[in-house]
């Protein structure tokens, strides 16, 4: 299912009161998926290399104690050297709590970063936060709708849900 981060489906947030919302809103619904559990939290950085470029300082800032965990080929029909682009992803590990990843949540509300997933130890249980929302993947239509109708304010007006 998917959030959206704000009311009205407004994408970005434009002050202090905004941020507030968007953070609570995803601190809320991973509370929920993750109270009193260890979580791995993932990250990405892209390039057009197979080895994975040094992280940048915001990065390192955002996820603290990543570690490289993959590198894959983002499309592997594509032959033209100047579109093949790689994805790295980074991985940690550690006990859930509230705001643990408040300045990575505030970069992805800003579009500063993306691929972003905070994950239950089995990956049954997804939450990748985007700008302007986030998905969130449940091992069960019984597990989805109890946490969708927990906050039916937050979903969509769309026919779709999106």
């Amino acid at each position: 299912m998917r959030f959206h981060s704000l009311p009205e489906s407004k994408r970005y947030p434009d002050d202090s009161s905004e941020y507030d919302i968007v953070l609570h809103r995803y601190n809320t619904v991973l509370d929920e998926l993750f109270r009193g559990e260890e979580v791995r939290i993932v990250t990405a950085t892209w390039s057009d290399g197979p080895e994975p470029p040094a992280l940048p300082e915001c990065h390192s800032r955002w996820h603290p104690g990543a570690c490289h965990w993959t590198s894959l080929r983002t499309d592997e029909d594509e032959t033209d050297p100047d579109f093949i682009t790689y994805i790295h992803l980074y991985a940690s590990r550690v006990p859930w709590r509230r705001d643990l990843v408040d300045d990575l949540l505030r970069a992805v509300a800003d579009d500063l970063t993306a691929g972003v997933m905070i994950t239950s130890l089995t990956f049954d249980r997804i939450h990748h936060p985007y700008d302007g929302g986030a998905d969130i993947l449940l091992p069960t239509a019984v597990d989805r709708d109890a946490v969708k109708h927990r906050h039916t304010d937050w979903l969509s007006l769309h026919p779709s849900g999106f």
